[in-house]
Order: C-alpha cells, then sequence, then structure tokens
C-alpha cells in the first residue's frame, strides 16, 4: 500500500511541478509583453478635451509600416520605378530640347495624361 502512495504522491509532485513550469512561462511572456508595450508607447501627454482625467499615451518612437513582400510586390515596385524613371527622361528631354516655355508645358501635361494609359498598355497585369 505504500508503494502506491508513493506513486500518487509522486504523479502528484510531478503535475504540480508541470503546473508551475506553465504559470512560470505564462508569467514570464505576460512580462516581456508588458515590457515591449511599455517601450513602445511612452509617457502620456495631457487630458483628452473634454474628458477630465483622461489620459492618451505617446508613441515612444515612430512606427513602421512594414512594406508587402512577395513577387507581385516587388514586380509592381520595379513596373513603377520604370514609369517614374521613363517619365522623369520624357520631362528632362523636353527642357533640354524644347526652347518654348508652351512646348515644355505641353510635353508635361501630354506626359501626365498618357502615363496611366501607357502603364495599363506597357504593364498589363491580367496576363
Amino acid at each position: 500500500m505504500s508503494k502506491e502512495r508513493a506513486r500518487r504522491r509522486a504523479e502528484r509532485e510531478a503535475e504540480r511541478e508541470r503546473l508551475a513550469a506553465a504559470r512560470a512561462e505564462r508569467d514570464a511572456r505576460a512580462a516581456r509583453r508588458r515590457e515591449m508595450r511599455a517601450r513602445l508607447v511612452g509617457p502620456v501627454t495631457g487630458a483628452v478635451a473634454g474628458v477630465v482625467g483622461a489620459v492618451l499615451p505617446r508613441p515612444a518612437r515612430p512606427v513602421r509600416v512594414a512594406r508587402q513582400r512577395g513577387y507581385l510586390a516587388r514586380r509592381r515596385r520595379t513596373e513603377n520605378a520604370v514609369a517614374v524613371a521613363l517619365w522623369f527622361l520624357v520631362q528632362a528631354l523636353a527642357w533640354i530640347l524644347l526652347d518654348s516655355w508652351m512646348a515644355r508645358l505641353g510635353v508635361f501635361l501630354g506626359s501626365i495624361l498618357l502615363l496611366p494609359v501607357l502603364v495599363t498598355i506597357v504593364f498589363d497585369r491580367r496576363s
């Protein structure tokens, strides 16, 4: 009978230790989360208009928004960069080759109006 009690006691202690380890992990995770939140949110800025005693947290540093990754996003960025580079090239050539301000203005307005059309035709994303 004492062997049975010893076995059950060992099982209870093992279960107690497992629960304590899980609780310690959960507490450590909560502490890391609190510390991260404290780093991301700085001191409060002051009372909210119209509400006495209410305060708003101020971000400790600017929030960075990650850009999209992947093949399609990279392709779109490349296509946009090519379109902008060609647009600037056309503008530079117009300024160098044309002497008339009206001609330069015409090239500028025409290129602004034709850029979406040419992007749609050249960079057709449906195929």
